[in-house]
């Protein structure tokens, strides 16, 4: 089995989804932006606070990097929503593992995390139309990353999970 790795914007369901898949699997749960929490000893807030949006980016790909030359045992990875919007990006996923986008609307979104204080990107004046245009700015990047695209907006994680492992199944035959 391949690494299964799950894209899509913030608040999709990848870490919810992840954390159930992997267990339900048997394997392990990983998540960027977890571990580039851990490696730099501060959270994705203070990281774009003190360094800045680009420079979380490069630690991304670095990530991306050190799992690829790590080499062990197939895991479920949830990747930070802006992760796969460089081609570089996309294509180490792609050598890493099955990739999932899992699509949602801007509502769903907004519904989720209109009180979530976490999300830098997410702070300020309208955040509806900051959740709209980034999803705009990010949609071709994330469907053309992808092996897979599920459509998660009124699904369960039960739902979700049976049709990432059917799509799997499929691909190994």
């Amino acid at each position: 089995m391949n690494n299964i790795i799950l894209t899509g914007f913030m608040g999709c369901g990848k870490t919810s989804v992840g954390k159930r898949l992997a267990s339900l699997l048997d394997i392990a749960f990983l998540d960027t932006d977890e571990l580039i929490e851990k490696e730099e000893g501060k959270s994705i807030s203070d990281i774009f606070a003190s360094d800045g949006e680009k420079a979380f980016r490069n630690m991304e790909t670095e990530c991306i990097r050190r799992l690829l030359r790590q080499k062990k045992e197939p895991a479920v990875i949830s990747v930070g929503g802006g992760l796969a919007v460089r081609e570089e990006n996309r294509r180490l996923l792609r050598e890493l593992g099955t990739v999932v986008y899992l699509k949602v609307s801007p509502d769903t979104v907004y519904r989720r995390l209109k009180n979530d204080e976490k999300r830098p990107l997410l702070q300020g004046e309208n955040p509806r139309g900051r959740i709209e245009d980034l999803m705009n700015a990010r949609k071709e990047c994330y469907e053309q990353g992808a092996e897979v695209v599920i459509l998660a907006d009124d699904k369960t994680f039960e739902e979700i999970m049976n049709e990432i492992l059917s799509y799997c199944r499929r691909s190994e035959k």
